[in-house]
């Protein structure tokens, strides 16, 4: 049986059903650390789950951050040093990940026991055990006017990566590298590849590479 939602519905909604239901629907999510620190060199770690590809000429990424009516060591680091990493969660840390989440006083990093590194001189600093690891550098950031809503983007500056994942055409093997996702808020997955389809095109049936 199907069950159908109407938005007055889902607007009378208890706020923390709308929240579950909402934050599902669009399936699995990316997942990353995002770490910053502080012009007074306070480190911060940051688990995001709206973090997405933006463009490859220039290679950019585009972060979205809840209104800042708050404060937000995350985005205000940024805002003030220009600099932040990305790094891919696996299923090594990805408990002391959604851990980062709390309402710590200090740096996350040592909050949590995830290790933290700096890499050739980059201001903010990287997660020591994560495959994946991504130097970004701000480019512009923009407040959505439907909820005020911040979206940032960021200049993708450098890459490191696990060899074991990174594939000879440039994509990775995400599965390999035991790259974590979630869904919601707090559901986590590591991925089941099904397989990789050759080049979509119209005279030319889909098969298996």
């Amino acid at each position: 049986m199907i069950r159908h939602f109407v938005s007055e519905e889902i607007m009378a909604s208890d706020s923390f059903y709308r929240r579950n239901l909402i934050n599902c629907l669009s399936g699995y999510k990316s997942l990353n650390l995002i770490g910053t620190q502080s012009l007074q060199g306070i480190t911060n770690l940051a688990l995001f789950s709206q973090v997405f590809h933006i463009g490859a000429n220039p290679p950019t990424v585009g972060i979205l951050f809840r209104p800042n009516t708050v404060v937000r060591h995350t985005l205000d680091n940024i805002l003030d040093s220009g600099f932040f990493t990305l790094n891919n969660v696996t299923s090594e840390f990805y408990k002391e990940a959604h851990w980062t989440s709390a309402n710590w006083e200090g740096s996350e990093f040592e909050a949590t026991g995830i290790e933290s590194e700096h890499l050739n001189g980059f201001f903010a600093p990287f997660v020591k055990n994560s495959p994946v690891k991504l130097a970004c550098s701000l480019v512009e950031t923009q407040t959505l006017k439907v909820n005020q809503t911040i979206l940032m983007i960021g200049n993708i500056d450098s890459i490191y990566i696990d060899e074991k994942g990174l594939r000879k055409d440039g994509s990775l093997d995400l599965n390999l590298l035991d790259t974590v996702t979630v869904s919601g808020l707090d559901e986590y997955h590591v991925g089941q590849k099904l397989s990789r389809l050759s080049y979509a095109k119209p005279d030319k049936a889909i098969e298996e590479i």
